[in-house]
């Protein structure tokens, strides 16, 4: 499936030159028991330098999708509705409609004991603004000002007849400024330590490579050269339990970056197109198989929507070895009555502690404000400044409608002024303590 969806996204943004994807269908579709070969023809050339499909040659792909050319059998009705889909235009396709995907493959009890749920784009930003964008324009702002003072002080020492081709051959301190500058979100990392279909991964993607955009722009304009962009896939980690929504992760950030790419002026990647993101990991972020607490790669930003299942029903959800496993690798940490989401919160809390982490951002369901679940937050965040914090969100899932809430913290007051809001409306103080009326919508 997965990579089927990818063929008909490269093929309608031209990876995939002359329809070939289409056209293997239409063939396919002539003779079903023929499928897995011609298919299994098209994902080898993919998978290879130089491949060819007959004498028509095949961009490498690889990255990991396409590693093999292992295919599947389809029946002629099958082969109907991948004919039908690929005559969408799957270009532009948002990759969030991956997760749905995902989500629709999944058995109900299965995706009730996964806790695995969509989050549309608009309220994903509600985490990346301020724990990704927010803190990093505001960055940059204050640098550009150091910038363009040694820009002019650097232009008044300058001849005049050099002063028209400053930029190529700038290499002052103000060069230097900009370089690490760059440098700084080039090395900018983001987890998500439960990130399903790459829902979260994908949009801080894109602001990441939005704000190294931005920042190239501005600099131009104060007189230095532009360059290739340098954010790309690997500025994104996940930990995903579910192999097959680990892969759509995978595929998800690779489409957003051709899309980003292509939305730019710029040529995506070769050789291959898809870079392995081995950043993306398949296995659980709670409990290592040996019953010990499995290690989170570093990273600048934590952010996600960890999986949502009520301390009451962890035994059922994930079963009683699993559960006692849990607790014996969280004792003292996480109250065994806390709702599943609190691992999260605490995990992401302690990274921040160790250094490991500066900024996090995680949603939740609104119980978080009290009983055990208020504990655990509370251990997460310490005296960490609570910097976003929003309560009774209301999202609607699965068609139900819930409440939740949405948490930033980070290590250190950064000089920003924090924002605090209920229900929409901005409230005058952060209450780290979190203390709320259950049932309404009070200081969180």
């Amino acid at each position: 499936m997965n990579r089927l969806v990818f063929c008909m996204f490269a093929e309608d943004v031209g990876l995939l030159p002359d329809a070939m994807f289409t056209r293997m269908l239409e063939q396919a579709r002539r003779r079903p028991a023929s499928f897995a070969d011609m298919a299994g023809v098209l994902f080898g050339a993919m998978a290879e330098r130089g491949g060819l499909v007959g004498f028509e040659p095949v961009a490498w792909f690889n990255g990991g999708l396409f590693d093999d050319d292992t295919a599947l059998p389809l029946e002629r009705d099958e082969i109907d509705t991948a004919l039908r889909a690929a005559a969408l235009d799957w270009s532009e396709i948002d990759p969030s409609i991956l997760g749905t995907l995902f989500e629709r493959g999944l058995d109900p009890d299965k995706r009730s004991q996964l806790g695995a749920h969509y989050t549309d784009r608009d309220k994903i930003m509600r985490i990346v603004e301020p724990a990704i964008v927010r803190p990093l324009l505001a960055a940059w702002a204050a640098e550009k000002e150091k910038i363009a003072a040694a820009v002019a002080k650097e232009d008044l020492a300058r001849p005049a007849r050099r002063l028209r081709r400053r930029g190529p051959v700038r290499i002052a301190a103000s060069q230097k400024m900009l370089d690490a500058f760059l440098k700084r979100l080039q090395d900018f990392t983001v987890l998500d330590p439960a990130c399903g279909s790459g829902n979260f991964l994908y949009p801080a993607l894109h602001a990441l490579k939005d704000i190294e955009h931005r920042v190239q722009l501005e600099a131009e304009a104060l007189g230095f050269e532009r360059r290739f962009p340098a954010v790309g896939p690997a500025n994104v980690r996940g930990i995903e339990i579910n192999a097959y929504a680990a892969e759509l992760a995978r595929v998800s950030v690779w489409i957003g970056e051709i899309q980003w790419m292509r939305r730019n002026g710029f040529n995506e990647s070769r050789d291959p197109i898809l870079k392995p993101l081995d950043n993306i990991e398949c296995r659980d972020a709670i409990l290592a198989p040996d019953g010990t607490e499995p290690a989170w790669p570093a990273a600048d930003v934590v952010i996600g929507n960890p999986p949502f299942l009520g301390g009451k029903l962890l035994i059922g959800g994930l079963g009683e070895d699993y559960v006692a496993r849990m607790f014996a690798a969280w004792r003292d940490r996480v109250p065994r009555e806390a709702d599943l989401v609190c691992y999260w919160f605490v995990k992401a809390g302690e990274q921040v502690a160790a250094g490991r982490a500066t900024r996090v951002g995680l949603v939740a369901t609104n119980s978080i404000r009290g009983g055990a679940n208020r504990r655990a937050l509370r251990a997460a965040t310490q005296e960490r400044p609570i910097f976003e914090a929003w309560s009774d969100e209301p999202w609607v899932i699965d068609g139900a409608a819930v409440r939740v809430s949405l948490v930033c913290f980070s290590g250190a007051d950064d000089g920003h002024r924090p924002e605090m809001r209920l229900d929409g409306e901005p409230a005058d103080e952060i209450h780290t303590d979190l203390t709320a009326r259950r049932g309404g919508s009070g200081p969180i």
